[in-house]
């Protein structure tokens, strides 16, 4: 479905079919509906691309995009003037579409991929976690069987009484993994220093989001009962947030491109952090190819990369970021993101 537009930007939306249903502890969904940003003449693309539990309106993305659509005034020339130039008055994600079509042009304006243009080293290929989302224990040991060739799996979990089942069964199916955990804000704080002692004897490597959203101090508490690093994502969408986290003394963020709103405030975000000896996830929502190659041209910063959503979707129309035999992100080297059209 086109949205026609004379202005600056035109828009598409893009039903993305999940494999099999995605469950996490907020529900199952089948479907997520994406977001394509083309500027005018094709000069540069974007995406925005939400969740529904964020409870951000498509209606307010699409004012946002028209608004942004009709500017008169110069568009930016580099890289830093980006910042300058984005309205900062609009949802996450429809901020980040537009940031990412503006780094795709300018990319492609001066002949660089995007990680060149920022002025990074090429990303040497690095191993993304595959997500085996919330099931039977059983279930989910078999998924686990199913991706052995991915060295790394995230395991969603529920917050009823079959976690730390689902945990064992996984580690009995893949001794060889590298485990990581997300509990996706679904556990209470007694539940997750009862599944302290169990996460070490599992030798789980990482702890996402045990607790709910605004639980700062509860993770700050939980962080200095373990040497597992406890990662932020929901609770991370702004710069103070990271801030907040850092103060109470958790170890780690998840920087998603769509929730903070970009390339823009990630990198700003990930150097503060860095600064600060934090550890960085560089994760994606359920999101198409051209989010993911914006977000794998960062990769040269992650401790860990969750870029896994194209394995996830049936009907992923652009071709960018590839995964080889071994699991292994590879950036294109195109200029800008570097994204194609599947044929």
């Amino acid at each position: 479905m086109m949205h026609h537009n004379e202005g600056l930007f035109s828009w598409e939306t893009i039903q993305l079919q999940l494999r099999i249903p995605f469950r996490l502890s907020y529900g199952a969904s089948e479907q997520r509906q994406a977001h394509w940003i083309r500027m005018r003449g094709d000069e540069g693309w974007g995406e925005g691309t939400i969740p529904p539990y964020y409870n951000i309106s498509r209606q307010s993305m699409l004012d946002y995009w028209q608004k942004q659509s009709e500017r008169l005034d110069a568009l930016p020339n580099s890289i830093d003037e980006i910042r300058d130039w984005l309205d900062p008055h609009g949802p996450a994600p429809a901020r980040a579409a537009i940031d990412l079509a503006l780094h795709d042009y300018i990319g492609r304006k001066q002949g660089l991929p995007l990680y060149a243009a920022f002025g990074l080293r090429r990303p040497a290929p690095k191993p993304s976690c595959f997500t085996i989302s919330v099931d039977t224990p059983e279930a989910m040991a078999a998924e686990a069987m199913r991706v052995n060739m991915f060295p790394i799996i995230k395991l969603k979990l529920a917050g009823d009484a079959q976690d730390m089942e689902r945990l064992e069964a996984v580690r009995a199916a893949r001794p060889d993994a590298h485990v990581l955990v997300d509990a996706n804000a679904g556990w209470s704080q007694a539940q997750a220093k009862d599944y302290l002692k169990h996460l070490e004897r599992f030798d789980v490597e990482l702890l996402e989001q045990p607790l709910a959203i605004s639980e700062l101090e509860g993770m700050g508490h939980l962080q200095a009962l373990t040497r597992i690093p406890i990662v932020a994502d929901e609770s991370v969408r702004t710069l103070q947030d990271v801030k907040a986290l850092q103060e109470v003394g958790v170890r780690g963020i998840n920087i998603k491109l769509m929730k903070v709103g970009g390339l823009t405030p990630a990198l700003e975000m990930i150097r503060w952090a860095k600064g600060k000896k934090m550890q960085i996830m560089l994760g994606c929502m359920i999101e198409t190819s051209i989010g993911l190659t914006a977000m794998a041209h960062l990769s040269g910063f992650a401790d860990w990369l969750d870029l896994d959503a194209s394995l996830l979707v049936t009907n992923d129309p652009f071709a960018g970021m590839r995964f080889d035999e071994n699991a292994m992100i590879h950036v294109p080297e195109k200029p800008g993101l570097g994204i194609t059209l599947r044929a």
